[in-house]
């Protein structure tokens, strides 16, 4: 396919997509909104799909000709540089006029463009991109390039230590994973191969962004105070789990099910508000109240790392509802801080499987699940808003309170996956997802939990 060819498949899928979703009759042409208002709700989706590729597709070739504006605009061209001949400072400049944006977006347009452009040598043979399987992917439409942006980012930072094979296997992970889930879960990936691949870099990141600490206050005219928090994971942690637990309890009472004393009045805050709240409600506790909150009683920041992490200090360790990995050092802290003493899951002491004998997980169930599924084992939620659910169900399937017949989701992806005939199935330790026949009709697994982050350090291989 030739350079505009991808744009031009596009733009006629785009045109099909958007004649086949308007009613045979009685169409309103001309008008865009009336057009956009006469479509049918598959044919929306449909449009919406076309729309999402064409833009995949033309970013990918703004970014190529952004990265070559810039090579064009280099140091060594002076003030006959084409950004300069133009009277633009920069080439970064020089692209935000152009697109409308702003200089960060810019910025990201020409970095991405200048790690997966292909390379020159002396002789003027070309080489493969710096990042071949993103470069694949982004020439695809398969993912965008905010998400090329994160992979591509993080591969420069660690290139200098991580291990060349390890770090092309993350990036061709990473590219699959990209294409898979939104950019916010991208994100949690892209971290924890980083982490990965540049073990001695997580405490070095860390300070940095303890450093960056900082909470600013202000009262704007209409008397609203505002609170402005940038906190580094270690001190997040505690602040985050406490609010959490408050929101938590709140949604629980919420729910028909609960058997205990519900609310008179209707609770109607948002989830922002609810958090709101429940920072007062600890601030007023630590001023003035010399009882715990009930839901904080049993509220514990969990820290989660390997025997040999705790053992040797090198690597890096995970606090549930923290996506931003942190250092063996940091972890060992925390747990000598709290005095904890650690614990080996499924250990004499401490039993995980229950079968029939119970019907509600044990704390100590709940921290293996959470473990293993790091949150909704479906769309990856704060661990802090979700339940663990039976597989097989209690009553109509008489499923066990085991470790195997247990999932952690959060309400929406619960109800969803029971309304559409969704199959649950943990293997290995890993949760898979089977989608009904009218979601895919090949009904492929897909692999749900911690596991599509997580890279395998001995083989080398990705979840995702």
């Amino acid at each position: 396919m030739d350079t505009l060819g991808a744009l031009e498949h596009d733009l006629g899928a785009l045109r099909a997509a958007w004649s086949g979703a308007l009613p045979a009759f009685g169409v309103h042409a001309g008008a865009v909104q009336a057009e956009i208002e006469q479509l049918s709700d598959a044919g929306l989706v449909r449009v919406t799909d076309q729309l999402a590729r064409l833009r995949r597709d033309a970013d990918a070739l703004l970014a190529r000709v952004a990265a070559e504006v810039a090579r064009r605009s280099g140091p060594e061209f002076g003030e006959v540089g084409l950004a300069k001949a133009q009277g633009f400072h920069n080439p970064v400049r020089l692209v935000a006029a152009a697109t409308g944006g702003s200089r960060a977006d810019a910025a990201r347009l020409v970095a991405v463009g200048v790690a997966t452009a292909e390379r020159h040598t002396f002789t003027g043979e070309r080489l493969p991109s710096r990042h071949p399987h993103v470069a694949a992917a982004l020439a695809s439409a398969s993912i965008s390039v905010d998400a090329a942006s994160a992979i591509t980012a993080m591969l420069d930072r660690v290139a200098v230590r991580a291990d060349p094979t390890l770090a092309d296997t993350a990036e061709a992970a990473l590219a699959r994973l990209a294409a898979q889930v939104p950019l916010e879960m991208l994100h949690r990936g892209v971290r924890e191969a980083e982490a990965r691949l540049d073990a001695d870099g997580v405490e070095p990141r860390e300070e940095q962004l303890r450093v960056e600490r900082s909470l600013t206050i202000r009262e704007d005219g209409t008397g609203m105070v505002h609170l402005h928090a940038r906190l580094d994971p270690e001190s997040a942690a505690p602040v985050k789990a406490a609010i959490d637990a408050l929101v938590s309890d709140a949604l629980r009472r919420r729910d028909p099910a609960y058997r205990g004393a519900a609310p008179v009045v209707d609770d109607t805050r948002s989830i922002p508000q609810l958090q709101a709240d429940g920072l007062a409600a600890i601030a007023r506790h630590t001023l003035g109240c010399d009882r715990t909150l009930a839901p904080l009683a049993k509220t514990t920041v969990i820290v989660r790392m390997n025997l040999d992490t705790l053992i040797d200090g090198v690597g890096h360790a995970r606090i549930d509802g923290v996506d931003q990995p942190i250092s063996a050092g940091t972890a060992r802290r925390m747990a000598a801080d709290a005095e904890l003493i650690p614990t080996v899951f499924g250990g004499d002491s401490l039993l995980l499987d229950l079968g029939r004998a119970a019907r509600l997980f044990t704390r100590a169930q709940r921290l293996a699940l959470g473990e293993r599924d790091g949150g909704c084992a479906s769309c990856g939620q704060n661990i802090g808003y979700v339940e663990a659910h039976h597989i097989r169900w209690w009553d109509r399937d008489t499923g066990p309170t085991d470790l195997d017949n247990g999932v952690l989701l959060c309400s929406p992806c619960h109800h969803a996956i029971h309304r559409d005939g969704w199959v649950i199935h943990v293997a290995d330790g890993n949760v898979w997802f089977i989608p009904p026949p009218h979601v895919d009709p090949d009904q492929r697994p897909r692999l749900g939990g911690r596991t599509r982050f997580e890279l395998d350090q001995a083989s080398g291989e990705a979840a995702a």
